[in-house]
């Protein structure tokens, strides 16, 4: 996730990070700006049309339809940022449960053994968490001296719930864990899988591939018939125009399919591994 300072208005205006839409949508600019030149060289010198032509009179659907434009946008911006807002106030119940189930554990267990499995695989589980829904391979070793022994082909966060659910039944079995204490950490427990599924969720329902591609389609054939009545009136400046309009509505539609998904490697996704190595922190300081 980028780190900026949002007060500095210089470096927003004049820094192109790479993430920037600017860099990804050049070539395809550098295309419109191209067509949009021989429109108007078609126009204006070699069909030597006026502003009396009724090809001048598109400016009118441009007019309607720009207003119809601008709420799909909207809607498509306000529903990525959702999913990208959630996404963050679930990896924040991840952080607030795990301290919680360590300050619990850290109470009730007595024994080196008990507190250091616990130290070891609460925060086990947003590291395997942070890997899972990142698509990346974890190593069968997580943490050094504590073999996990995860099936590959198996649910591997439900495995690590699994195995941090059966040692405190082991230890309630034991007498180490009252009946009691066991109804009190059962919550933060269970939210471990609750945090997952609903992560899943975001992550495997993407925006329906109707809904995406016709806002491409609409974005494409809406640049494309602006020059044809720009053109009377900007004359050859129609070129950057366009571009810029472009730029614009398609930067737009870039970001939202950027931060629909907030568990990958871009660069405004969220930063999970750090919150991972800050919950195995926190959680080694309770215990």
């Amino acid at each position: 996730m980028v780190q900026y300072n949002p007060k500095d208005w210089l470096t927003f205006i004049f820094r192109f990070h790479k993430s920037d839409t600017f860099r990804q949508l050049m070539p395809i600019m550098t295309l419109i700006g191209i067509y949009s030149g021989i429109v108007g060289y078609l126009e204006i010198e070699y069909w030597k049309l006026n502003e009396n032509s009724h090809v001048k009179n598109i400016h009118i659907m441009h007019g309607m339809l720009g207003f119809v434009i601008s709420l799909l946008l909207a809607y498509r911006t306000n529903t990525a940022y959702d999913r990208w807002w959630e996404g963050r106030k679930l990896w924040g119940a991840l952080v607030n449960n795990s301290r919680n189930l360590a300050i619990k554990l850290s109470a009730i267990l007595k024994e080196e053994n008990d507190r250091n499995y616990f130290k070891r695989m609460i925060p086990g589980y947003a590291s395997i968490l942070q890997k899972h829904l990142s698509n990346e391979e974890t190593s069968r070793m997580l943490f050094e001296g504590l073999d996990l022994e995860i099936d590959h082909h198996k649910h591997r966060p439900n495995q690590i719930a699994k195995m941090i659910f059966q040692k405190i039944n082991d230890l309630h079995t034991s007498g180490k864990i009252s009946g009691d204490q066991l109804i009190i950490i059962n919550p933060e427990i269970q939210s471990l899988t609750d945090i997952c599924g609903a992560c899943e969720r975001i992550k495997n329902t993407p925006i329906p591939y109707s809904y995406s591609a016709f806002i491409k389609k609409f974005i494409f054939f809406f640049v494309m018939t602006l020059p044809f009545s720009y053109v009377f009136s900007l004359g050859y400046y129609t070129i950057p125009v366009v571009i810029f309009i472009f730029y614009v509505l398609a930067s737009l539609e870039l970001i939202a399919e950027e931060i629909e998904d907030p568990f990958g490697s871009d660069s405004n996704d969220l930063p999970t591994a750090k919150i991972a190595s800050n919950i195995k922190k926190h959680v080694e300081e309770l215990f």
